[in-house]
């Protein structure tokens, strides 16, 4: 098959609809997560409670507030067995050193970076209370 048939045959996709993160405490991860410009907008929601951040730049998070426990480790990031699953997800920032110079006024300590992967693209890397991995990564 070549590429031209592969795509004629791949559902649609139009974007990124909202990306799901598991958390303990509802309002400690607002807190944090308001640090990045999402907002509360509704929740928590439905059987598995639900609470659904918004961002200015279309970005919707839905906070799953179902963990056990406030400080277990990251089973895809902080052990030695490696587990199949999505181990960050990346945010696009116009300008990483501001973006940690504010993180580091609010507390929030940095666990990677500045990495600069090439001339194109450096990242810092941050984790939410719930140990969840957000990377920031700067283009150019």
């Amino acid at each position: 098959m070549n590429e031209r048939s592969n795509a004629a045959r791949a559902i649609p996709i139009l974007g990124l609809a909202h990306i799901g993160i598991r958390v303990h405490e509802l309002e400690r991860s607002v807190r944090f997560y308001e640090l990045l410009g999402f907002a509360k907008t509704a929740g928590p929601l439905g059987p598995e409670p639900v609470a659904i951040l918004d961002h200015s730049s279309g970005l919707v998070l839905n906070l799953i507030l179902n963990a056990p426990q406030a400080s277990e480790p990251n089973v895809l990031m902080d052990t030695g067995e490696k587990h199949p699953g999505i181990t960050h997800f990346a945010l696009l920032c116009p300008d990483i050193l501001a973006a940690k110079a504010h993180l580091e006024a609010a507390g929030v300590p940095l666990s990677g970076g500045p990495v600069r992967f090439s001339a194109e693209a450096q990242a810092i890397f941050v984790r939410d209370p719930d140990r969840n991995v957000i990377e920031l990564h700067q283009r150019g």
